[in-house]
């Protein structure tokens, strides 16, 4: 047994020049518009399916900016677990603000240890190697 689907978007547009206060001429816009995009949807994944709906939005005047908080929405809204937020997170390497303030206390630890690694004996400044830096 085999299995085919297609999964499409269409996107049909009319416009009908007025020629009240409208700055448009015959030439400045298109009157018609006709997109239709279509897809074997028999082994798509969910990264795919975000991919081509992302194609549909952009055929349709969205920005790529306003596509990538739409997505982000998704993810990072009251209704989603934290937990499953956190895992979007790990997963990508993001930071919540949550957490920003003990990854700062972090990093602050870091410093003052790398500082103190770099004092020689008797408090003087080693010679970093790799840089020729002290």
């Amino acid at each position: 047994m085999t299995y085919e689907a297609t999964v499409q978007f269409k996107f049909d547009s009319t416009f009908t020049y007025s020629g009240y206060g409208s700055s448009l001429e015959g030439d400045d816009f298109i009157p018609e518009e006709h997109f239709l995009i279509t897809a074997p949807a028999a082994d798509l994944n969910a990264k795919q399916y975000f991919k081509l709906f992302e194609k549909f939005m952009l055929c349709v005047g969205m920005t790529p900016e306003s596509i990538r908080s739409g997505a982000m929405s998704l993810v990072f809204n009251d209704y989603v677990r934290e937990e499953d937020q956190r895992k979007v997170c790990k997963e990508y390497e993001l930071t919540m603000d949550e957490d920003l303030d003990e990854k700062f206390k972090e990093w602050v630890k870091r410093d003052e240890e790398w500082k103190r690694l770099k004092k020689g004996p008797m408090g003087t400044v080693l010679e970093d190697s790799a840089n020729g830096v002290a």
